[in-house]
């Protein structure tokens, strides 16, 4: 290690610290711009900059004034296990405040210890407790695994695994979906044939559940309304064999383009992406009450995904879970539209906060007669996955090992 790494992990994280753009998307650019680093290099800059977001928020009660230099200085000290390689190359005054970092033990306040900001704790301590926001907060801080899903179109589970194991990649079935393989370690998975054939797709469990909720069969016409970059649908379109039609909707032209190798590598035919203007567009109000299946994964906080995101908590505030609110009742209300008589929907989030989630379930049942809830465990059952959930599923990365995901199951009276 040369002490110029330092000086460009320093640069790196002062970018992604303005918190004007998604911390992945910034630190890509920031690569591009540096593109003599090698790869060894990369991994230490990205490291100390996820590891920094990370802690943040014990890191700036260790380094007083939290400019950009100290808290990387501070994660190396307290996070990265690599002091005794830092240490020769900075200046004395840097050498003795690593020291000072590492033996620091300022007294935290339960928000801190959870590495959540105030609002953020106070707001999940009122579902889980003190003790189980804790839990949440010390489970968000560490690396998430990197969950698969099988395209059980090209492959079967077993083989799969089997495959990955003679390699030497460790690879392990999830514990609750029955297309789920987990890796452990960074190993380039997105160069082994299993993915660039199509065998494979990158899918956290949590995500893959949700689409076992909807279970479209192969004769249904499906909508995902917000479809994204298209890992649910890709899982529905293989739920139905390839049969049947499946509709992805979504605002955004970039996330549809991400959908279309994605779909290519798939050999799925029956997905159909489309860019729509808004919840009311005219693409949306022509299927009305003609739709078997509706899923709506509603733009939300992303607070589930802290484990990935960790950028996210310092980018969301109050304000925005208040916006977001009046976007997820919108989008449900038109989603809901579509359902034929006898149909299902299923409103999913990746956020850990009841404003998003239940509540907005709850206005809707109140607002829309026609519509009930159907018990999320018993769906799941249906399908051999035993996972204690009740009326609507509600996962969280320290008890289920997944993002977090919140969905719930609606069906309209026929």
């Amino acid at each position: 290690m040369q002490r110029k790494l330092l000086d460009a992990a320093t640069e790196a994280l002062g970018r992604v610290l303005k918190f004007e753009q998604p911390a992945d998307a910034v630190l890509s650019a920031w690569f591009r711009e540096h593109h003599a680093l090698g790869p060894h290099d990369r991994a230490f800059v990205a490291e100390g900059v996820f590891g920094v977001l990370r802690h943040k928020r014990t890191l700036e009660r260790v380094v007083g004034t939290p400019t950009a230099r100290r808290l990387l200085l501070g994660w190396v000290a307290r996070h990265s296990g690599m002091t005794a390689k830092v240490k020769p190359l900075v200046k004395p005054a840097e050498a003795e405040a690593l020291e000072t970092y590492a033996a620091a033990a300022p007294e935290l306040t339960p928000a801190e210890r959870a590495e959540l900001p105030d609002w953020v704790f106070e707001r999940v301590g009122a579902d889980l407790g003190e003790a189980g926001a804790l839990a949440l907060g010390a489970s968000l801080q560490e690396p998430a695994p990197l969950d698969l899903r099988v395209n059980t179109l090209k492959a079967d589970r077993h083989d799969v695994l089997k495959s990955l194991r003679g390699k030497g990649i460790p690879a392990e079935p999830t514990p609750y979906s029955p297309a789920g393989v987990r890796i452990f370690g960074k190993p380039a998975i997105n160069r082994d044939p299993l993915f660039t054939e199509g065998a494979l797709e990158v899918q956290d469990e949590g995500s893959q559940l949700v689409g076992y909720l909807l279970a479209p069969t192969r004769h249904d016409l499906v909508v995902d309304f917000c479809a994204g970059a298209g890992g649910k649908s890709l899982m529905l379109g293989a739920m139905m064999r390839s049969q049947g039609r499946l509709y992805a909707f979504d605002v955004s032209a970039a996330r549809l383009a991400r959908l279309k190798p994605r779909l290519k590598r798939s050999g799925l035919s029956n997905v159909h992406p489309h860019q729509i203007a808004n919840e009311h567009d005219p693409k949306v109000k022509r299927l009305g009450g003609k739709i078997d299946r509706v899923l709506v994964d509603a733009p939300c906080t992303g607070l589930g995904t802290l484990r990935r995101n960790p950028d996210l908590k310092w980018r969301q505030s109050p304000q925005t879970v208040v916006e977001m609110r009046a976007k997820q009742a919108a989008i449900l209300r038109a989603a809901a539209s579509l359902v034929k008589p006898g149909g299902r929907l299923v409103y999913a989030t990746c956020s850990v906060l009841t404003e998003e989630n239940e509540a907005i379930v709850a206005s809707f049942l109140d607002e829309t007669p026609g519509f009930g809830i159907v018990k999320c465990s018993d769906l799941l059952k249906h399908h051999g996955i035993d996972i204690d959930v009740g009326q609507t599923l509600r996962l969280w990365p320290h008890i289920h090992g997944t993002d977090g995901f919140f969905a719930a199951a609606l069906e309209r009276a026929r």
